[in-house]
């Protein structure tokens, strides 16, 4: 029997849509198991007024008038850099969205509205990182009597091994090296779907062509992947962000390993490189549990599944 909306679980995604952003969004508003409580579109993809309206297009589009209050315009220390390369000048081109109806609300910080969301929450909140990790430091750094009342954090970030950001350095983690230090460090119930697992879960054109039948949300997600950079349309898209989503929906597909997740803040050329310990040879306690693997068809048949959801009278 479906969830109550009094027994969802409370959720608050930081994010920087972005195609696959969108994709874990639309995921995530659907689910008979979340409660969106707040959206904090930051810079990331692409800039903040870019993520902001991408934010508002979606939310709109999909009839979800759920919260938005922007975040951060750039990282901690470093110059703000953009992934427009693989998601368009927009963010989310490829789609004719009509003009928002829902509108962000800029009386307050993002941080001060994850405060108010956690602060007054009944049960206890579960924080979604799907950009880079900016508004969630200041958030841990600014209200550390929140953190009691968070359940997790789960993370779609990091690198395995090489980098797509810098040779050691996946784009979430490497945007805001010192943000993913913070989080790291927080003492919170951490997960992480890192790059490489992303690049197991890719949308093949039948999964894609499976999503273009669910309605108007599946005319526009085919849309989008058509002109995403994010691996190949023809040969499989690589759904990244997705992956957070999954690892609270059915974290069955994954392997997972409890390990320490250190980042590097220090070196000139690896700065944001996660080293995610999986062999132990940094000898410091376990902060996080990183997934290693997912089963690419029970992704493909859970994305499809979840996407269908969008698509019920």
């Amino acid at each position: 029997m479906p969830n109550t909306t009094q027994t969802k679980r409370p959720v608050i995604i930081s994010t920087d849509p972005g195609i696959d952003d969108a994709v874990a969004i639309a995921i995530a508003l659907f689910s008979d198991q979340l409660g969106v409580k707040l959206i904090s579109p930051l810079a990331g993809n692409v800039s903040l007024e870019k993520t902001t309206f991408n934010t508002q297009r979606l939310l709109s589009f999909l009839e979800k008038p759920v919260a938005i209050v922007p975040g951060s315009r750039k990282p901690l220390l470093y110059p703000v850099r953009d992934a427009s390369g693989v998601h368009g000048k927009t963010g989310m081109d490829g789609y004719p969205f009509p003009e928002p109806t829902v509108f962000p609300d800029t009386s307050k910080t993002a941080v001060a509205a994850m405060h108010d969301v956690v602060a007054h929450s009944d049960a206890k909140v579960t924080l979604v990182g799907i950009g880079p990790l900016t508004d969630i430091a200041l958030f841990i750094h600014l209200y550390p009597q929140d953190l009691a009342n968070i359940d997790e954090l789960v993370l779609m970030g990091g690198a395995l091994g090489r980098g797509n950001f810098g040779v050691l350095t996946e784009f979430n983690f490497g945007s805001d090296p010192e943000a993913a230090k913070i989080v790291m460090d927080s003492g919170l119930k951490i997960r992480i779907a890192p790059m490489e697992v992303g690049r197991q879960a890719k949308v093949m054109p039948e999964t894609s062509a499976k999503i273009k039948e669910f309605g108007k949300v599946g005319d526009m997600f085919y849309d989008l992947f058509s002109r995403y950079r994010g691996g190949s349309f023809k040969t499989g898209l690589h759904m990244y962000d997705a992956l957070a989503m999954g690892l609270i929906l059915n974290p069955a597909m994954f392997t997972e390993v409890e390990t320490h997740v250190a980042i590097e803040t220090q070196g000139a050329m690896t700065a944001g490189a996660s080293l995610m310990d999986l062999r132990g040879y940094l000898n410091l306690p376990n902060n996080a549990t990183v997934a290693t693997d997912v089963d690419s068809e029970q992704f493909s048949d859970w994305l499809v599944d979840a996407i269908s959801q969008t698509n019920q009278p």
